[in-house]
């Protein structure tokens, strides 16, 4: 084909956004520049104010976009989403629009599903575009459907290698992590704010049964052991009361019981929270009908220990559960991949405290295997633990974000150091007591300081770990808690796409179009390529409308994307490909293409250029009279 360049409209103002006037003065397409620019600076309310109240014909869909993310940015989440649905209405086949619309649901309870469909068709109408892929995986990792959202983000990823924000979320989605309203499901029709009230007045109401019934259980078996088994009936009776106190009175506090074990299923810690009181329920009615004066055996003290502990041993499971949950090497390179983002920084310092946390646990681990085998030798494998933890830095420049953390971070770059020697100092004890150096009493003693002495490092690590978390909460810091992770969200270096200016048809290919009656409709069917002709009927709001047969409808159902080939009978040599996205109008039988892309060129010939120059000003010479002849 001849020389062949592609038509961007509608241009740039020339005019700095701050001297453009506002109003309803100015060419439409100008005042949704000026007002995607003022976006562009997060300055909403100006950017409302550029927009006005005129007219908007030719780029309907571009303003209403513009309108939805100025109202979205100022809080008005039910104005952004009748704007974006108007931006769609008026384009639907806009991928753009459908992101707009999609991102503007996204915040509205209970309607999160509809973004996730609206995310889908953009992807659909885009998939070279990396911020449908990105809402598409947002919409993902809030719903907790972790391998989507990292499918997600690694195709955005694969589009545009420095997309902060997608870096930034995979790693999120490399952790498996949950929103801070993670047992809320976008989807349930309801405030997150009812729902969470109702969760922590499930939490409150197992936190206290299991508080009394381990105050009951050793207030009894204090009485039987200085009055008799009578004291302890009626001790028990005093504990259904309680109980039944205790449930009335969070019972009230539930509005919402049919979402409760919704909630169980969604939050699994609150499932295990319910499931331990209910067990130390029923450890408790046994533990009392079988109190003995005397204790004797091991069930007796392993329904006793359960009632009086469980309070204790849940917390302390919880913490090295979530830290072995998710892949945070793999999600830290993710974070330190771009370390002049906050959001990053702020995960890559949670991220270290959780691997920093697994250390910790895996210690504490090997410490009460050798206590269960009664041997010291598990301990020969401590030194693999901070060596675990050193590989765990990414190379290159990428490691230069955990050094900083390091550095900034002196409570954190302690507990390392402190790691460090603790497997140290558990390998030498483990050398010296497998070694034979010392027997008899010698080597008891030699026990006996050796399993206090190992103890006391995992307490202190434990120490500085509940110390960081108690801060992490009270200072917004990050800690070794998953709550102290956080989205990308806000606005990328780039700009929004949602705000980006339409592809209209230019001036030549509208008129061509107006001159023909059939042109060449490209799709692609079951069977691969095809074309077919189709028939002109109008031209709408920078939008083409074709009547198309039947085959062209099912295959856009399928796949939306269609190029459309246009001539012009007044000039022999013009071409034109109008690439874009074919949505089905039921109401006018026609199918709406929106352009994504406009090539405008010439049919190869003899002359080229030069000939239709030359035609071009013998047409000219003959309008005024001027032909030579020869």
């Amino acid at each position: 084909m001849g020389s062949q360049h592609e038509v961007h409209e509608p241009p740039e103002p020339d005019s700095e956004p701050d001297s453009e006037p506002y109003g309803d003065t100015g060419d439409p397409r100008e005042r949704c520049a000026t007002a995607a620019a003022l976006l562009e600076r997060d300055r909403p309310q100006e950017a409302l104010d550029a927009m006005g109240h005129g007219q908007v014909t030719g780029v309907a869909d571009w303003a209403y976009r513009l309108l939805s993310l100025s109202f979205e940015r100022l809080g008005r989440d039910a104005e952004a989403v009748a704007a974006a649905e108007e931006a769609v209405r008026t384009a639907p086949g806009s991928w753009t629009a459908r992101l707009r619309l999609g991102a503007a649901l996204r915040r509205v309870p209970g309607r999160r599903w509809e973004a996730a469909v609206q995310a889908d068709r953009a992807v659909r109408y885009a998939p070279e575009e990396p911020d449908p892929h990105v809402l598409a995986g947002d919409l993902a990792l809030l719903r907790g459907e972790h391998h989507r959202a990292e499918a997600a983000y690694r195709a955005a990823l694969r589009l545009a290698d420095d997309h902060p924000r997608a870096r930034v979320n995979l790693g999120l989605a490399l952790l498996r992590w949950r929103p801070p309203h993670g047992h809320h499901d976008p989807a349930w029709p309801v405030d997150p704010r009812e729902t969470a009230r109702t969760r922590d007045a499930v939490e409150a109401w197992s936190r206290q049964i299991r508080a009394l019934l381990a105050v009951a259980l050793a207030v009894a078996a204090l009485l039987v052991l200085r009055t008799g088994p009578a004291a302890a009936a009626v001790a028990g009776g005093v504990t259904v009361l309680a109980g039944v106190a205790i449930t009335l009175r969070r019972g009230r506090e539930i509005r919402l019981w049919r979402y409760v074990p919704r909630l169980l299923a969604r939050d699994p810690w609150l499932g295990v929270s319910v499931s331990a009181t209910v067990l130390a329920v029923v450890a408790y009615t046994v533990a009392v009908a079988t109190l003995p004066p005397v204790p004797q055996g091991v069930v007796w003290p392993l329904l006793a220990g359960f009632v009086l502990f469980n309070g204790i041993a849940l917390p302390a499971l919880r913490v090295p559960a979530r830290a072995w949950r998710g892949r945070p090497v793999r999600a830290l390179a993710e974070f330190a991949a771009i370390p002049g983002d906050r959001t990053a920084r702020r995960n890559a310092e949670t991220t270290l405290w959780m691997l920093t946390a697994r250390a910790w646990s895996a210690l504490m681990g090997l410490l009460l295997a050798a206590g269960a085998l009664g041997e010291i030798r598990p301990a020969l494998a401590a030194p693999a633990v901070p060596v675990a933890l050193a590989l765990a830095r990414p190379r290159g420049t990428a490691g230069h974000l955990v050094d900083r953390v390091l550095a900034a971070d002196r409570l954190l770059t302690a507990t390392r150091y402190l790691l460090t020697l603790t497997s140290v100092l558990l390998t030498g004890v483990a050398v010296v007591t497998s070694s034979g150096l010392l027997t008899g009493a010698g080597l008891e003693r030699w026990t006996w300081w050796v399993w206090w002495a190992c103890g006391v490092p995992p307490a202190v690590l434990a120490g500085a770990l509940a110390l960081r978390a108690a801060r992490a909460r009270g200072h917004d810091l990050p800690g070794p808690w998953r709550s102290g992770l956080a989205m990308r969200e806000g606005h990328d270096v780039r700009p929004p796409a949602d705000a980006r200016a339409p592809i209209l048809l230019g001036g030549d290919v509208r008129r061509a179009l107006a001159r023909v009656r059939g042109v060449v409709l490209a799709f692609t069917d079951r069977e691969g390529p095809r074309t077919l002709a189709a028939e002109v009927t109008g031209q709408a709001d920078g939008e083409l409308l074709l009547t198309a047969p039947a085959d062209a409808w099912e295959a856009a159902g399928r796949d939306p994307r269609v190029t459309v080939f246009v001539t012009d009978p007044a000039q022999s040599r013009f071409w034109a490909e109008v690439r874009g996205v074919a949505v089905g109008d039921v109401e006018t039988g026609a199918l709406r293409i929106t352009p994504k892309r406009v090539l405008v060129s010439e049919v190869p010939g003899l002359g080229g250029a030069r000939h239709r120059d030359r035609h071009r000003r013998r047409r000219a010479r003959e309008r005024h009279g001027t032909t030579r002849t020869r």
